[in-house]
């Protein structure tokens, strides 16, 4: 049996502690995988494209705010303002798995008019300050005010393309949906495997109880909507069906970012100005171009995942969604621990408030960050 002096004890374990050393930081430089599946691209799009530790796998594209095919149209020409064009981008789902224009034009005559239709807008149901929308069809072609994007979107189907990533990535890709959740639903449907390969689940959709916090007019043309229908959320109301097979799927994880904590936030000509100072010229005139007024429900949803300590309030739930055609279509429903149905609901972690400075701090270095033209 061989023995050892002192210095090679030294050198073994100068070497050991190298060796765990480059490890570790293997490890942590492995970037976190995630897929981007929305109805709209926007300021959320570029802190994710930004975030130096992110790799984004891909871009799904789905009906909600407008038709996936203008959504597609956009994302294309994001990514090539935040020149990140190697990012794939894969159409959606045009229309939900029921739902439809007709169908919210009966709940209507039913039991009220709707704030927001997205796709289906044609006008503000009162006088606003924000912009008349403009009604497209859901084939019509697409020409962006700024031209549309050189280049082109894969083809490929986005619930096939969520599919085929989660299994070439088992367990380590984060799904990040803000929009209607017609594209997991399907995916869900295709492989029922689907929810239990990903990492988790950030979503942007729900309502508990919103309740006004900024004092002005914009921000309580934003909040006026939920005095009323406090459960009643656009993401999950355009496609009530797809988010309720969507919350009893077998999610490892699921983060919940509801309207709740939005309503403390605003894009003020302030922010718009602030993030523009450090960003890239192309992108610089996109945020330029921003309509006021609005909350930051997705850029929420970001932050929290980019950084979970500007959370300030959150809760565990088990979520589902009313699916039963009647007053409370597409309302959120939750259940504290022991109260739930078990009907395959799973438990959210829900955000209820965040650190608004924070998140525009967060914002302004991730702006910061862009490498675009």
């Amino acid at each position: 049996m061989s023995q050892r002096g002192p210095s090679q004890l030294v050198v073994t374990l100068l070497v050991t502690l190298f060796l765990n050393v480059s490890l570790l930081r293997a490890v942590a430089a492995e970037p976190r995988r995630i897929i981007i599946d929305d109805d709209a691209f926007g300021l959320m799009h570029y802190m994710l494209l930004n975030a130096p530790d992110v790799e984004v796998l891909g871009i799904t594209t789905v009906s909600g705010n407008t038709w996936a095919n203008r959504v597609t149209a956009q994302s294309l020409r994001g990514l090539e303002i935040s020149g990140d064009t190697d990012v794939p981008v894969m159409e959606g789902a045009t229309f939900p798995l029921l739902n439809s224009e007709q169908l919210t034009q009966r709940f209507e005559g039913l039991y009220g008019k709707l704030v927001w239709k997205g796709a289906w807008m044609r006008e503000w149901v009162e006088p606003t300050q924000q912009t008349q929308p403009t009604y497209y069809g859901p084939f019509e072609e697409v020409e962006l005010p700024g031209g549309n994007a050189k280049i082109a979107a894969a083809d490929e189907i986005a619930a096939n393309f969520l599919v085929r990533m989660v299994r070439k990535y088992p367990g380590e890709i984060s799904i990040f949906a803000t929009g209607p959740m017609t594209n997991l639903a399907l995916a869900q449907r295709l492989d029922p495997r689907f929810a239990e390969l990903a990492k988790e689940l950030i979503y942007m959709g729900g309502s508990l109880g919103p309740r006004q916090v900024l004092d002005n007019r914009s921000a309580a043309e934003f909040a006026r909507e939920f005095v009323n229908s406090p459960r009643r959320e656009f993401n999950v109301f355009w496609d009530p069906e797809a988010a309720s097979i969507v919350a009893r799927s077998p999610w490892r994880r699921i983060v919940m970012v509801p309207v709740d904590p939005s309503t403390a936030t605003q894009i003020t000509p302030q922010l718009k100005e602030r993030l523009a100072a450090v960003a890239s010229p192309e992108l610089a005139k996109t945020i330029a171009g921003l309509e006021p007024g609005f909350p930051l429900w997705d850029e929420i949803a970001a932050a929290v995942w980019l950084k979970p300590d500007l959370v300030r309030e959150s809760r565990e739930l088990y979520v589902d969604v009313d699916t039963a055609f009647g007053p409370g279509y597409g309302n959120t429903l939750s259940w504290d621990e022991h109260y739930q149905p078990g009907l395959g609901e799973r438990k959210n972690e829900v955000i209820l408030a965040v650190d608004p400075p924070g998140l525009y701090e967060l914002m302004e270095t991730l702006m910061g960050n862009s490498d675009g033209p």
